[in-house]
C-alpha cells in the first residue's frame, strides 16, 4: 500500500473509506442490539443486568506521554472491545423496548457477582479458580464462572433493594411573610 501525505487525495480517499467502514460497523452494532433486544423483551419478562460504568471501564489508562503507565496499549485495545460490543447501547434499547412490551429491567450492583456462590451465596475470591471455573471452597459447587454470575445477578435482582436507614425528621420552619 503507498504511502499516503498528508493532504493527498489518496490520504483524503482513505479517510472516506475509514468512515464509511466505521459508520456500517455502528449500523450493523445497532441492528444487532435492537434485534436481540426485541427478542429479549418478547420472550422474556424480567430482565436482570450488572450495572456497569463503562465510561469509568473505558477510561484511558494513568500516566502521561512523557512517562506512560504500564499496558497502555493492552488498556487501548480493551476499551477499544467494550466500546465497539456497545454494552450502554445494549442497556438503553433493551430498557426502551422492555418498557414498550410491559417488563421491568432490573440493574444489579456488580460487586462482588463473579466471585459469589450462586448455590450457597458465599463470597470468596479463592472461588473463582479462574476465568472460565468457579468452585466453591464452602460448598463445592462448580460451574462455568460466567454462568454463575448469571444465575447471581439474576437471584440479586429478584431481591427487593435493601431499605435505606431511616433518619431524622426533617422539622420544617413555616414561611413567614415579608
Amino acid at each position: 500500500m503507498p504511502f499516503k501525505q498528508k493532504g493527498s487525495n489518496r490520504r483524503a480517499a482513505a479517510k472516506r473509506l475509514l468512515a464509511r467502514t466505521k459508520a456500517k460497523s455502528a449500523r450493523l452494532r445497532r441492528h444487532w442490539n435492537h434485534e436481540r433486544s426485541r427478542a429479549i423483551a418478547t420472550r422474556f419478562g424480567f430482565v436482570a443486568l450488572e450495572a456497569l460504568n463503562t465510561k469509568a471501564m473505558t477510561a484511558s489508562a494513568k500516566g502521561t506521554a512523557a512517562c506512560p503507565g504500564r499496558n497502555v496499549r493492552a488498556k487501548a485495545g480493551l476499551n477499544r472491545a467494550i466500546l465497539s460490543a456497545g454494552w450502554h447501547q445494549f442497556e438503553i434499547v433493551l430498557g426502551d423496548k422492555l418498557a414498550a412490551a410491559g417488563g421491568t429491567l432490573v440493574m444489579v450492583d456488580p460487586r462482588c457477582t463473579s466471585q459469589t456462590c450462586s448455590c450457597c451465596g458465599a463470597i470468596d475470591q479463592a472461588s473463582r479458580e479462574s476465568q472460565a471455573v468457579f468452585r466453591c471452597v464452602r460448598c463445592g459447587h462448580t460451574m462455568n464462572a460466567d454462568h454463575n454470575a448469571a444465575i447471581t445477578i439474576l437471584k440479586a435482582g429478584k431481591q427487593p433493594a435493601p431499605r435505606a436507614a431511616a433518619g431524622r425528621p426533617v422539622t420544617r420552619e413555616p414561611k413567614r411573610a415579608a
